[in-house]
């Protein structure tokens, strides 16, 4: 009882202190304020990034294996020379996969143009009227692709084998390329050009919750076998397996060994194709971010580092300022430990009022962000780990003015001016 009327005590003379000198003690903490806003935002940044990502990753099948010649993924460096001459996948790897590979129930095979590093990116453009987008991703498609891709319809229907067979010039589009190329009307059976061939749309693909990767809602999809008819050159693949459920591991480990075979690999080679899921992908990019996280945190440290010494000097300050008041409480019974805990507690009540600031901050910018679009989550968790490293700057560089403050000689101090 007694020891919280103390701490309500102190609390008080501390927060009468800050009042008293408002722009002083703003100055004092801003580098804490700093740190927490900065800290909290890029956090809160990151983790909503890395929700939306998985998110997108999951939209396309917990279920599927992405089979690339590179591994598809996120990528930090270069590639390496044997990387860079690797020869693309076939249709007809894809084939073999879905016949022989038991643990997998369905294939579904796209072809666009050659990925290469250093080689300009071969860029298509579709137009429709006065209209035209060109950061579309025009692929040809096996007709299975809405099932394994796990896309929804918004207009229309895919289309079917025997448009594929018969390579007819039909075109599924995504939400995005509809709304910006057929604005204000349904682009159903409508003509679409791209790439200087006219294409009948069929279909509307319905608008994606998640378009943090994957191409968004910009989607051009044709049949694979008209998509080939009018751009031969364009031969590569990339190939998505839908696994049985709970066959997943299964189905790589069979896959793996089936394309090693079908592209002659060595024993004692590594793979020369890259096989990866949603959950590979994820784990990934989440320690990507766990670097960049690192990265600011160090960052961060610095601007902690800096408040915490305004925090020292200010108290270091307040003590030669009270000194004769700290004199009349020793005279009057006052202990050294009831000293250090007065100077403690302002110090802490400093920093931690300017971590409550950074986090007001940090919690508006996030708002903001949101509403531009940008993706923000701040967990709960993550507020009060920010109030509570301020609070801590303030009790590891508030201890030095704390015993120094009770160190003094209660006779001496009485006497200054």
């Amino acid at each position: 009882m007694i020891h919280s009327k103390l701490l309500g005590e102190n609390m008080k003379m501390a927060f009468e202190t800050i009042r008293t000198h408002k722009v002083r003690s703003f100055l004092t903490v801003l580098g804490v304020v700093i740190g927490v806003t900065v800290a909290i935002v890029v956090s809160s940044v990151l983790l909503g990034f890395e929700d939306n990502v998985q998110a997108s990753l999951n939209d396309f099948g917990i279920n599927n294996l992405f089979i690339f010649k590179f591994n598809p993924g996120f990528h930090t460096g270069r590639l390496t020379p044997e990387e860079r001459t690797r020869k693309p996948l076939t249709y007809e790897d894809g084939m073999a996969i879905k016949e022989q590979v038991p643990a997998i129930k369905d294939v579904g095979i796209e072809v666009f143009p050659r990925v290469a590093q250093g080689l300009p990116r071969v860029v298509y453009t579709a137009r429709n009227k006065g209209h035209e987008l060109t950061n579309i991703n025009f692929t040809g498609s096996t007709p299975n692709y809405a099932e394994v891709q796990n896309v929804k319809m918004k207009d229309g229907r895919f289309f079917t084998e025997t448009e594929d067979t018969h390579r007819a010039d039909v075109v599924v589009i995504g939400y995005n390329v509809e709304k910006t190329l057929f604005p204000g009307e349904s682009a159903l059976w409508k003509p679409l050009e791209v790439g200087g061939n006219i294409y009948l749309v069929i279909g509307v693909l319905e608008k994606k919750k998640n378009t943090t990767i994957g191409g968004g809602d910009n989607d051009v999809v044709v049949p694979y076998r008209s998509y080939r008819k009018h751009h031969p050159q364009d031969d590569e693949h990339f190939i998505t397996g839908m696994a049985y459920p709970g066959m997943k591991a299964v189905a790589e480990d069979e896959v793996r060994g089936l394309l090693r075979l079908r592209r002659h690999v060595a024993y004692s080679k590594p793979d020369n194709f890259g096989i990866s899921s949603a959950e590979q992908a994820g784990n990934q990019f989440r320690d990507i971010l766990s670097g960049v996280l690192f990265l600011v945190v160090s960052i961060v440290s610095v601007g902690l580092l800096v408040g915490g010494v305004g925090v020292m000097n200010i108290m270091l300050m307040g003590v030669t300022e009270r000194t004769r008041e700290i004199g009349v409480r020793k005279a009057i019974g006052a202990r050294k430990r009831d000293i250090s805990f007065q100077f403690l507690t302002e110090a802490m009540a400093l920093t931690g009022a300017g971590g409550v600031i950074g986090v007001a901050l940090s919690l508006g910018i996030s708002f903001v962000m949101r509403i531009a679009h940008i993706p923000s989550s701040v967990p709960i968790g993550v507020i009060f780990l920010g109030v509570g490293v301020a609070s801590s700057v303030g009790l590891f560089f508030g201890i030095y003015p704390a015993m120094k403050a009770a160190r003094l000689d209660p006779v001496d101090a009485l006497r200054y001016e």
